[in-house]
């Protein structure tokens, strides 16, 4: 005869059966909150990273053709270290502008009227450009370089305002955002610059 109240007293078997399963949640309730910890964590790490020293940039228009074209994500790296020929991306009127670094401080720059580029005198040798060209150039030329300067053009040289107009002029170390160094889209162009 069962008494009106009581309730049934759990065996053993029931109670080891609830205890590992009480068991298995906390450990999965820690294992959870790590794994999100973790995740916030790498995320965090990856922005700044990403903003701080390798920025991700997508290009804008055709004024580096062949070399990029529109609609492309490149990555950059912050560095003070430029070398002529190496693309650069800079800050222009709240715009990121990328560009050819053409020479530095203190070089003279010479540009004739078939195109052909003359760094302090010598023939720059460029084999990235499809087609030579005098541009929208409205600079003095030859040209010296400002102290503290860098001076740019973009690879499709009859299109691209850079350097040789003084709408964009030469480029200061505080406004460069880093160099370009690798390609990430499209896939088939997957690779360093």
């Amino acid at each position: 005869m069962k008494r009106k109240g009581f309730k049934k007293t759990p065996n053993i078997g029931e109670l080891e059966v609830e205890l590992r399963r009480v068991k298995h949640k906390k450990k999965y309730f820690s294992v959870l909150k790590s794994t999100i910890y973790t995740l916030i964590t790498v995320a965090a790490i990856a922005v700044l990273i990403a903003t701080l020293w390798l920025p991700v940039l997508q290009i804008y228009g055709n004024s580096m053709t062949p070399t990029l074209t529109d609609g492309e994500i490149v990555f950059s790296i912050k560095t003070e270290n430029f070398e002529t020929g190496d693309i650069i991306a800079f800050y222009h009127h709240n715009k990121i502008l990328v560009k050819r670094v053409i020479c530095d401080s203190g070089d003279w720059v010479d540009i004739d009227e078939n195109g052909n580029v003359f760094v302090n005198s010598q023939l720059l040798n460029e084999p990235y450009i499809s087609e030579k060209s005098l541009g929208d150039c409205n600079i003095e030329l030859p040209y010296q370089v400002p102290e503290g300067k860098i001076f740019v053009m973009g690879d499709h040289r009859d299109t691209s305002v850079d350097s040789r107009n003084t709408a964009v002029g030469c480029i200061s170390d505080e406004d460069i955002v880093g160099k370009i160094i690798f390609r990430v889209w499209p896939l088939v162009k997957f690779g360093i610059l």
